[in-house]
């Protein structure tokens, strides 16, 4: 009798890296890639960040051992005070980190734990979202249901519907939330819509796990970009039957090391219980699948936060990618509306890297196949790929492609 696994079918190539290998192939002169989730100078090069490098110059004697299976201390205490801020001595034993792979290993290792430990007996993901949420909670067996993000009608934050879907949670049931420049629309709610997400999460003793991808990244504005996972927090300290949350934190994004796999897992639980028996069992997780974490990307952001000079230099960092991506919505929008006669001004209202066009799939089609102009199927781009060279001939390809 055969195995089964030697008759699992092919399953498809991942949508994005896909598309990026088609693009690497394409010879066309003037394409244009749109996809990558990654920032881009105004030449279309990777960036190291200045303090980046400053910090990497100071780590020439770094060495190369194994570090702890938790991480390392004192990345792992910078990165709680980074997303908390000021409530970060208030937690105390209220709060457990690890350091993780990247974002994607600390939305995996929250995943694991929850549906152990939690046993929710559903996970609420926006609709839509980063395509890894629903990837890594199908693989724990736990429903997945979702709930309504976007309306493609006002392009903006469907308040209404999300909160109605999140009504039937049950007490325990996970609920998976984005902290800013939620991907892929760049559609955020607003503070007062977070309170009124807040309270409803509160009352139904759901379990809410933010994504943090985008911190400082978003609007250059660190403190800005993690004001609702710092309001959830709070309530959670006043609230001692509320069972807690978790936050997925990456530095890929924000510091430019999307290769070195930097990320961590903050739990944080009610009033007068400590979370080190959970830290524990996270520990036990993470000792089964990789042992320990990668030291030096971590040992980079541990240099750049704990040296005020290099902590400022970064600040400044975040300020010349956040305000590059701003300058490219402005443009882009302007030269749609120039070509088009309509109203673009959704994609400058958007934050963050990514921007919901509202391009169907046939339209993405004939960009990519008339014109080189590569995006995903959904319409999102990636706004780091554009600059002052090909801002004009992306509109242009746009306006053809939706006007004939």
């Amino acid at each position: 009798m055969r195995n089964q696994y030697l008759n699992l079918q092919i399953p498809p190539p991942d949508t994005a890296f896909g598309l990026m290998a088609d693009f690497d192939a394409d010879p066309h002169p003037n394409k244009v890639s749109l996809v990558a989730g990654a920032y881009r100078d105004e030449n279309g090069n990777p960036w190291v960040l200045p303090s980046v490098r400053n910090a990497k110059a100071q780590l020439r004697k770094v060495n190369h051992e194994y570090l702890g299976i938790a991480g390392s201390p004192g990345f792992l205490k910078l990165a709680k005070d980074l997303i908390f801020g000021p409530l970060s001595f208030k937690l105390g034993t209220n709060v457990a980190s690890i350091q993780t792979v990247s974002g994607t290993g600390a939305n995996h290792l929250a995943a694991a734990f929850l549906a152990r430990h939690l046993q929710p007996k559903r996970v609420f993901i926006p609709s839509p979202t980063w395509i890894n949420h629903r990837s890594i909670w199908e693989m724990t067996g736990v429903n997945v249901a979702e709930y309504r993000y976007y309306c493609p009608t006002t392009k903006a934050v469907d308040l209404e519907g999300m909160l109605a879907a999140l009504e039937g949670a049950e007490r325990n049931d996970v609920v998976v939330l984005q902290a800013c420049a939620h991907n892929p629309t760049g559609v955020d709610l607003t503070r007062s819509q977070w309170v009124r997400v807040a309270q409803l999460i509160r009352d139904k003793g759901a379990f809410a796990v933010f994504d943090s991808a985008y911190q400082g990244f978003a609007t250059g504005d660190v403190d800005g970009d993690a004001w609702a996972v710092r309001h959830f927090t709070e309530m959670i300290l006043s609230t001692s039957s509320h069972p807690g949350l978790c936050v997925a934190q990456s530095f890929s994004k924000n510091f430019g090391l999307y290769g070195e796999r930097v990320g961590a897992l903050h739990l944080v639980v009610p009033p007068h219980l400590s979370a080190q028996g959970a830290r524990g069992e996270l520990m036990a997780i993470a000792r089964a699948e990789y042992s320990n974490p990668p030291r030096f990307g971590a040992s980079i952001v541990e240099t750049v936060l704990g040296d005020p000079d290099l902590r400022s230099q970064w600040e400044n960092d975040l300020d010349t990618m956040s305000s590059r991506i701003r300058k490219m919505r402005r443009e882009l929008r302007q030269r749609l509306e120039q070509e088009t006669a309509e109203d673009w001004s959704h994609i400058e209202t958007q934050i963050g890297m990514f921007s919901y066009t509202g391009l169907d799939e046939d339209h993405v089609l004939r960009l990519r196949e008339e014109f080189h102009v590569y995006l995903l199927p959904s319409g999102r781009v990636s706004v780091c790929g554009l600059n002052d060279g090909n801002v004009q001939y992306v509109a242009y390809a746009i306006s053809k492609v939706i006007t004939t």
